[in-house]
């Protein structure tokens, strides 16, 4: 039941990520939230499935830190993106 908190946590840094990092404009609103519930709820699951219990501060501080990786991946995104669209202009003669 706790790795709702997880999930939440996750999301709450994601969409700190989402108006932190560049390019709000090549994305959705959603995606960095979900990349940082998927991020904390994955190492939740894992830190719990190799033993840790709830007292341990690892399991409390892991969702923090590593849904802070969603910067990244949100960063990889938007470059993709926006190459895309300037092939897709040129492709297409649009200046």
């Amino acid at each position: 039941m706790q790795i709702i908190l997880a999930l939440i946590i996750g999301a709450v840094v994601g969409l700190a990520v989402h108006y932190i990092a560049g390019g709000r404009a090549t994305r959705g609103a959603a995606l960095a939230p979900m990349i940082g519930a998927f991020l904390a709820g994955l190492v939740w699951t894992i830190l719990t499935w190799a033993g840790l219990g709830l007292d341990s501060a690892w399991l409390w501080l892991s969702p923090l830190v590593v849904s802070w990786l969603a910067w990244p991946v949100v960063a990889f995104l938007a470059r993709t993106r926006h190459a895309h669209d300037l092939e897709e202009r040129k492709r297409l003669r649009i200046v």
